[in-house]
């Protein structure tokens, strides 16, 4: 807990365990300045506030549904800049979510191949023969 606000903060390890990241790759994170320097406790140790997770989360996201670095870092850019970059951080993510969405026909029709080979194979194993 954070004294000066009576804010719950976590550990490095905990901050991980929550985004489902290694603290390994939560520093490449800090590293590549996607994330702030976290503050530190008086022994000198990261301490992650919920703002600190949800930031994290919402980067995680990002990467999950394929964002590249540079344009995660060109958000975080953005965001550090303030609501003058609102209309920009906008586009940027409607640019992400029509790839995403462009990723995701893809994914479907992959899906679809997949679909008809193992019932290909099902009504092989029943002596169907085809596939």
């Amino acid at each position: 807990m954070d004294i000066r606000t009576r804010e719950r903060t976590f550990a490095v390890s905990e901050a991980a365990e929550q985004v489902g990241l290694s603290t390994y790759t939560l520093r490449w994170y800090e590293q590549e300045g996607l994330v702030a320097p976290p503050a530190r406790d008086s022994a000198g140790r990261r301490r992650y506030t919920q703002q600190d997770v949800d930031w994290l989360l919402l980067l995680t996201r990002l990467r999950r549904t394929g964002m590249s670095v540079r344009d995660m870092r060109r958000y975080v850019e953005l965001a550090r800049q303030g609501d003058g970059t609102l209309g920009e951080r906008r586009a940027l993510f409607e640019e992400h979510r029509a790839r995403v969405l462009r990723r995701m026909a893809e994914l479907t029709e992959d899906l679809k191949v997949l679909d008809f080979k193992i019932d290909a194979y099902r009504r092989a194993e029943l002596g169907d023969g085809r596939d």
